[in-house]
């Protein structure tokens, strides 16, 4: 058994390059078995949102507090409040991020394949997250 305190884990901005607005990441875990999982505590201020991506092995969001949106490439974007549970299979196109207005904080889970456990690609324009919203 380990156990990592949240001093020891720490909060920190979420990376520039991927993401758009004020995010903030917090380790949960990464474990050492095979497949390997990957998990963060994500919170985006009102507006905020990944930049499209895609994760090998899929990924599962969990919504702990706030509204936000998730949309895979392609298609209409939905909605998502606490509670709410998104399974993104492997390899599909998609961001995820706050509603206009309104804070959004979520569990981000996904397996780790070698080193990665996600692809990075566009910034979503303020164009698609302005037609996200209805």
């Amino acid at each position: 058994m380990e156990i990592t305190t949240a001093a020891e884990a720490g909060t920190r901005p979420a990376p520039a390059d991927y993401f758009t607005g004020q995010v903030w990441q917090e380790p949960v875990a990464r474990t050492p078995t095979a497949p390997p999982l990957a998990a963060l505590k994500v919170s985006f201020a009102p507006g905020a949102r990944t930049h499209w991506h895609t994760h090998p092995l899929g990924q599962t969001l969990h919504v702990l507090s706030g509204i936000g949106l998730v949309q895979a490439r392609g298609a209409p974007a939905r909605l998502i409040r606490e509670g709410d549970s998104v399974w993104i299979p492997p390899g599909e196109e998609h961001w995820h991020g706050a509603a206009a207005g309104h804070a959004m904080c979520h569990l981000a889970l996904q397996h780790v394949e070698g080193d990665a456990a996600v692809t990075w690609l566009d910034p979503v324009s303020e164009a698609e997250y302005a037609a996200a919203q209805g």
